[in-house]
C-alpha cells in the first residue's frame, strides 16, 4: 500500500469520525437558517476584525470587544449557532491534534523559529 492509498483510507475515516460527521450535520443547520447564517457569518468578520486589530496594533479596541460581547449574547440565545461553534470547536482540537501527528512524522519545524 503506498502513501496515497493511506491517504484515502484516512480520508474515508475521517469522513465518519463523529466530530466531522457531528460538523456536517450542524453546519447544514446553521446554512437552513438565513438569520443563523448571517449571524455566524458576522461573528466571523468581527473575530477576523479583532484578529486584525491585534496583529497591527497589540490590543483590540473598545468599539470591537463591545461589539464581540453583543454578538456573543446574541449567539449564547440561539440554541442551533452556539451548538455549531461548540461543535467546530471539538472538531478543531481534533484536527490540530491530526496535524501535529502528521507534522511530527515528517520531523521538520517548518517555523523556523520563528515563533521562539
Amino acid at each position: 500500500m503506498n502513501i496515497y492509498d493511506k491517504a484515502h483510507e484516512f480520508a474515508r475515516e475521517l469522513k465518519n469520525c463523529p466530530e466531522v460527521v457531528q460538523l456536517r450535520e450542524v453546519s447544514k443547520k446553521v446554512k437552513e437558517n438565513e438569520t443563523n447564517a448571517k449571524i455566524l457569518d458576522d461573528f466571523r468578520k468581527l473575530q477576523f476584525e479583532a484578529y486584525s486589530q491585534q496583529m497591527q496594533t497589540g490590543n483590540i479596541s473598545e468599539e470591537t470587544k463591545e461589539k464581540l460581547n453583543s454578538i456573543g449574547s446574541i449567539i449564547g440565545m440561539n440554541p442551533t449557532v452556539s451548538e455549531y461553534l461548540q461543535v467546530e470547536q471539538r472538531f478543531s482540537v481534533m484536527w490540530d491534534d491530526v496535524l501535529k501527528t502528521l507534522n511530527n512524522a515528517i520531523g521538520i519545524d517548518f517555523s523556523f523559529g520563528a515563533t521562539k
